[in-house]
């Protein structure tokens, strides 16, 4: 075989399509809490920018091992004929509906693939598992098992003595739960049941380490784009004669923050496709977090600056505060936000979200007039985009392929990403230049993207 090839075997329901979907970073692998899921061997390769590094096999489970090793024990004679013999009987069952399944899950083994042994270390070993760890031993290939901990018991330990009698290497791996340095780490584990197969998994490691690198870029670059996008956003258009100022300035204001609603929502498709999660249903509940609204209160206390940031960033400083609302109808400018009003602005800015933009009206020489609403001038807005996008990240970047429930985060303040004083100066030059439109966005936004990427 040109590259290396694990089959995934073991008894019905213990999660071994969930290690092969993790280990493949496929969600098209089919994942039940049914057993039988899985009725035939099906083949997953792990390709990189064309290049297969290594292959899956997801297999049925075993269904009458006891009867298979009771045949191969009546055919067998010594240890030397085992292999043989395993062979033999897959040959005379291969149509035989009895052990359809053990058939299927030997095939590739005996073709030469290693053996990745899944059982599940939160229900206590049974006899009824020496069986099929017997006829694995009998086909000689290399083996390793994985101690996979489906519930909250716990009876590693026990399997730990059992598999370490069968196998060579036995680790205890969480499908659903396994960081990208955890999967790698099992990778080169592989690498030690086979000696020809070490170099080529070393090389698929080094390949997914630069592929992590690239998508964490990648996800950076998209979020550093949908916050100058945020930043410097305006919603304007023309009013009837007839139309209600207010009337027409609270729609606005509604779809100006649809607007913006709307970017957030888009980048997190874009990262959660960087990262192969293309299938999260977007109708299922969001993770606590981030079900908050974009502009409330609470969302805002937790990702925006404290006050005391925000008195250090400059936000209790003047009309820079951006919590300015601009009126001028028919030439005539009323300013409301100066001097007292600028301070009452950033506290506003630290407390709530409700006054976040300039809205102008502006009068036409040929009558009619003209409402709009941004660019964003509030100082805590880009910080509470920025930590709510990279929470996402997080959570996106560190969850497997074989997990297909909602995103799922408790509330702790300790998840919210902090950014250090110096951190925050340098984001704020970038949030200024990029308000006021300069014309070297390309390179703002780049410069965004590495800073992001930095912390």
């Amino acid at each position: 075989m040109s590259v290396p090839v694990f089959a995934i075997v073991g008894h019905p329901n213990k999660g071994k399509s969930s290690i092969v979907s993790t280990l493949s970073q496929d969600e098209s692998v089919a994942i039940s809490p049914l057993p039988g899921t899985t009725a035939d061997i099906r083949r997953y390769p792990m390709t990189v920018d064309g290049e297969v590094l290594y292959e899956l096999i997801d297999t049925p489970g075993f269904q009458r091992a006891r009867a298979a090793l009771e045949w191969m024990r009546s055919h067998a004679g010594s240890a030397v004929e085992r292999s043989d013999t395993v062979r033999r009987f897959v040959d005379e069952h291969r149509h035989d509906a009895r052990f359809s399944a053990e058939c299927s899950l030997l095939e590739p083994v005996l073709a030469g693939a290693g053996i990745l042994y899944v059982v599940d270390g939160s229900r206590p070993f049974g006899e009824e598992y020496e069986a099929e760890m017997e006829i694995l031993r009998w086909t000689g290939q290399p083996s390793m098992a994985l101690i996979n901990m489906i519930s909250d018991a716990d009876y590693s330990a026990d399997w730990s003595k059992a598999l370490g009698q069968y196998f060579r290497i036995v680790r205890v791996f969480d499908a659903m739960t396994a960081d990208f340095e955890r999967r790698v780490q099992l990778l080169l584990a592989f690498g030690e049941l086979r000696e020809e197969w070490r170099a080529a998994l070393e090389k698929a490691v080094r390949i997914l380490r630069e592929e992590q690198a690239r998508r964490h870029t990648l996800a950076t670059s998209v979020i550093a784009e949908m916050l100058a996008r945020t930043l410097t956003h305006v919603r304007s258009r023309r009013l009837t004669a007839e139309e209600d100022t207010d009337s027409a300035r609270d729609t606005l204001l509604r779809e100006y923050k649809q607007d913006l609603v709307a970017m957030e929502q888009r980048c997190r498709d874009e990262v959660e496709q960087i990262y192969n999660h293309r299938k999260l249903e977007r109708h299922e509940p969001r993770a606590l977090l981030l079900d908050e609204d974009l502009f409330s209160q609470q969302t805002w206390r937790l990702f925006g600056l404290t006050r005391g940031q925000l008195v250090a960033t400059g936000a209790l400083g003047g009309a820079a505060a951006g919590s300015v609302i601009d009126l001028a109808v028919h030439g005539a400018s009323l300013l409301l936000g100066s001097g007292l009003g600028a301070v009452a602005g950033g506290v506003s800015a630290w407390l709530t979200s409700e006054r976040i933009a300039n809205v102008r009206m502006l009068g036409h020489s040929l009558g009619g007039r003209e409402i709009s609403i941004g660019p964003m001038r509030n100082l805590n807005f880009p910080y509470v985009v920025l930590g709510r996008a990279l929470l996402h990240w997080r959570m996106i970047e560190q969850r497997t392929h074989a997990y297909r429930g909602p995103l799922e985060l408790a509330l702790r303040p300790e998840q919210v990403q902090l950014i250090d004083a110096a951190t925050r100066r340098r984001f704020e030059k970038l949030f200024s230049r990029l308000r006021k439109r300069d014309n070297r966005r390309a390179d703002l936004v780049a410069s965004l993207a590495s800073l992001i990427e930095a912390i």
